[in-house]
């Protein structure tokens, strides 16, 4: 598994638990946020690049994901944006925050509510909306019951890498399959799934955070990927990058250019911390 070697891994409290969070470099604080199910080394890729470039990026495990703890009560966006808050003041912000499919709607939140800790967005593959019909939503819960569940999300998660996924990506589904195995971590997962993205819709209005959308030409989450992303980044009166040959993961797909696109969007809005 690529690891920086140079990451320093902290835990942050929170009532009920504890936040895994993994810093690297020095310079203005980046904040990557992953998706349900995944892991904080889903940005393996681009942490070096982005620590490379100046900046102090930390990555957290979502609660109940990798090595986050499991006991607590609430695990939907508003939670994860409460997560997203405590940990830049934690660590000295203000911060950009990168968001990856729900990591984004949390980071929408949290810019909403906090605009003097969020200076910059930058959503990937981003979930800021319902999207299917409440019946296809508990459909997919219902895939998500054992004994069947894990089976069935190995293939989805394969399937969000339509290239395959990089050179290490077998490595890293197994990593994310034998976290997902672990005691407690599965019901989280499980609840998890359960949010719903609407109070992010709701906030849009309020973030004034210079916004970047980064979505995969291929991303199969969504029926028209660049109409998706055309209508958040004008929802937030940000501005939106496809990445071709990538789906839900163009930062592990096509990791040069999703960097490319996102130094562009920092050296443009430079932040005020």
């Amino acid at each position: 598994m690529l690891r920086n070697m140079n990451s320093e891994v902290m835990k942050i409290e929170r009532q009920g638990g504890e936040l895994a969070i993994e810093v690297s470099g020095e310079g203005p604080l980046l904040l990557c946020v992953p998706g349900m199910g995944d892991l904080r080394s889903e940005f393996r890729h681009l942490t070096p690049g982005l620590a490379a470039a100046g900046y102090r990026v930390a990555v957290m495990d979502l609660r109940g994901h990798g090595e986050s703890s499991v006991a607590f009560e609430s695990y939907d966006d508003e939670a994860t944006a409460g997560d997203i808050t405590a940990v830049i003041e934690a660590l000295g912000g203000p911060a950009t925050v990168i968001g990856n499919s729900m990591g984004a709607a949390a980071a929408v939140l949290a810019a909403a509510e906090r605009p003097d800790l969020v200076d910059r967005l930058v959503l990937i593959g981003p979930f800021v909306r319902d999207h299917g019909s409440f019946i296809l939503r508990g459909l997919m819960r219902a895939a998500l019951l054992r004994p069947w569940g894990p089976l069935v999300w190995r293939k989805y998660f394969a399937s969000l890498f339509p290239s395959g996924g990089p050179e290490d990506q077998a490595e890293h589904a197994a990593a994310v399959s034998a976290a997902l195995a672990r005691p407690g971590r599965w019901r989280a997962f499980q609840r998890t799934a359960r949010t719903s993205h609407a109070p992010a819709e709701a906030a849009l209005p309020e973030v004034t955070a210079p916004t970047l959308v980064v979505m995969g030409e291929e991303d199969p989450d969504f029926s028209d990927p660049e109409a998706e992303a055309r209508w958040v980044a004008d929802a937030l009166g940000g501005s939106f990058e496809m990445i071709a040959e990538a789906g839900h993961y163009p930062m592990a797909e096509r990791a040069g250019r999703t960097l490319e696109v996102i130094l562009g969007h920092l050296s443009q809005n430079p932040a005020h911390g």
